[in-house]
């Protein structure tokens, strides 16, 4: 039972009606009419816009319509009262038989309470992390992993037929790099003193492991062969090493995608090639100049003449090259044909996780997709996340890739738990700056929002066991014995869930679960402490069965709320604590 969109529905039906009546053309445009909880909770318990919205279509002034839509509802079940309220919102108090039939609905769904068809099977790629396969993730990568993992989730529960995608960038000069890393700590592994590592390449002692393997399968005999004999193999085993390093990472923090998509292999196939020369044939690729990069103007900048792509066409603020001077093809030619794969194989939804610094490619992967698959055919969708910065007790925790010294994704979810990890990155806007501090995030308090959610759902387990162990059997409810505002709240919470994930996975924001967890949480902890001040709330009455067994019915449905979205979010719901 989705209660919001029940009313949306007969909001829009009404509307429609009324416009027959009217004499009004239809269809009416009524994608902008919302029903949704009012922000103040003593305004109602729903509120539309519908009046507002639609005001002009009709005719009229706000307020009239909303009184001529209000005469209509009235008689619908469920509403109790109706007020207009500001420009012409309609705030809705609903009848306390609605409540019932919502604790009904999350009790017989169960698992699946919140889940719907909203995206009616729609293939969606996420494509999130995809870290260069130089090394281990690091904490810069937490955030954007854990995003893109729970906006997946949350795709899935609502509908869409979704594919976890990690995008390897093994095709560029990033790769060789490492290899010649690892082949120093090859002859390191030989037994060779290789003194400080040079600048440029990579200092990380995760190297050396690669090092012992490639010393173990080869033996001395890479070491008296040119670079051009052993380059090849030593990176193929680096960046299998390295893979197998990144998804163990991200295994401990309970991601695991199912296409790990190689930029070589699109060079390999010459799908590169092929996709170039099919933009060339639509009239999107030419020969020109492009002028000098805004600002300062970087020293291997070359006024030059370049095969280009027509990304202005499409909505971007440049057209980009697709070949280097040397007549290779750059990244953004790589990019290019790994838009035109994901949109070969079925996707109207390409879903780009990138970090903060990457805000620059919005447009250009829009461009591209609409070049390829024509204007609204697919639709790209980017979220950025910003940085995150780890503390201790107050103190900045420093860290720098290049030197050898950052903090991995691998020590963080070590020492504070994945749940934890989890949690707090999606506790905030994506577009935010996060701070992590390892020592706040471990109290047991309110103020830990990982804790308080989970030690909801572990009380809500406690009572269902004492229930049990004193042999109290489940009966049919009586949810109208639960008349006290606490309940009531708690009651109005869990009939917000399912229009919540929907909103949730519409605005592609995962953090709206979180949120909604803590306040659920704070309306169970408020309910469980009104217990101790008065006897009568508590959840096990032993002298009244009737009142007992329906709050052990409602307990089962707070649980099942509160477990659900920490799964959408990767977070196991704790049983004891």
């Amino acid at each position: 039972m989705n209660l919001f969109a029940d009313f949306s529905e007969i909001i829009r039906n009404e509307l429609t009606a009324m416009a027959v009546e009217s004499g009004i053309a239809l269809p009416l445009d009524t994608t902008r009419v919302t029903a949704e909880p009012p922000r103040d909770s003593s305004n109602g318990d729903l509120s539309t816009n519908a009046a507002m919205v639609l005001a002009n279509q009709f005719g009229v002034r706000p307020p009239e319509l909303a009184r001529r839509l209000m005469s209509r509802l009235r008689a619908r079940d469920g509403v109790a009262t109706m007020d207009v309220a500001g420009p012409g919102f309609i705030n809705i108090r609903l009848t306390p038989e609605v409540w019932p039939r919502v604790l009904d609905s999350a009790l017989r769904l169960g698992d699946n309470y919140g889940r719907s068809t909203l995206g009616g099977g729609r293939k969606a790629n996420v494509e999130y992390v995809s870290a260069n396969p130089t090394g281990p993730l690091h904490v810069g990568h937490v955030r954007g992993a854990v995003f893109g993992d729970a906006l997946a989730e949350l795709l899935a529960v609502t509908g869409y037929q979704v594919t976890k995608e990690y995008y390897i960038n093994d095709a560029g000069a990033q790769v060789d790099t490492v290899a010649r890393s690892a082949h120093l700590r090859y002859r390191e592994a030989l037994g060779e003193a290789v003194g400080e590592i040079p600048a440029g390449l990579y200092p990380g002692e995760y190297l050396k492991p690669v090092g012992e393997a490639l010393a173990k399968e080869f033996g001395a005999s890479l070491a008296a062969k040119d670079e051009a004999e052993w380059l090849a193999p030593v990176r193929e085993r680096t960046i299998a090493m390295m893979l197998q390093m990144i998804r163990d990472d991200l295994a401990a923090l309970n991601i695991r995608q199912e296409v790990f998509f190689s930029e070589k292999s699109l060079h390999d196939s010459g799908e590169v090639a092929e996709t170039v020369a099919d933009l060339r044939a639509a009239g999107h690729v030419y020969q020109g100049r492009l002028p000098p990069p805004k600002g300062e103007v970087p020293p291997d900048w070359e006024d030059r003449e370049q095969t280009l792509f027509r990304a202005t066409a499409f909505g971007d603020d440049v057209d980009r090259p697709l070949l280097k001077s040397d007549g290779s093809y750059t990244y953004f030619a790589s990019d290019v044909a790994y838009s035109r794969n994901k949109i070969r194989r079925g996707f109207k939804e390409l879903i780009y996780v990138l970090g903060a610094d990457h805000g620059g490619y919005v447009k250009r992967l829009e461009a591209v997709a609409a070049a390829i698959a024509g204007p609204g055919q697919v639709e790209v969708i980017v979220r950025l996340c910003q940085l995150v910065k780890l503390f201790r007790a107050g103190e900045p925790v420093r860290m720098s890739k290049r030197s050898g010294e950052f903090v991995t994704l691998r020590e963080v979810v070590d020492e504070v738990g994945p749940d934890v990890v989890r949690f707090m990155m999606l506790f905030r806007k994506n577009e935010a700056p996060l701070d992590f501090d390892f020592a706040k995030v471990t109290e047991q308090s309110k103020d830990n929002p990982v804790f308080y959610v989970q030690y909801a759902h572990a009380r809500t387990c406690s009572v269902i066991r004492n229930a049990e162990g004193e042999g109290i059997q489940p009966a049919q409810p009586d949810f109208s014995l639960l008349s006290d505002p606490a309940e009531l709240a708690l009651m109005r919470r869990i009939g917000e869930y399912p229009r919540l994930v929907e909103a949730a996975a519409v605005a592609h924001e995962p953090h709206r679960i979180a949120f909604y967890l803590y306040d659920l949480a704070g309306d169970f902890h408020a309910l469980w402490n009104k217990g101790k001040e008065s006897p009568h709330l508590r959840f096990i009455l032993r002298n009244d069965v009737a009142r007992t067994t329906t709050r052990l019915a409602f307990l089962r449905a707070i649980r099942y709320v509160l477990a659900n979205g920490l799964r959408i979010l990767g977070v196991r719901p704790a049983d004891e604590m």
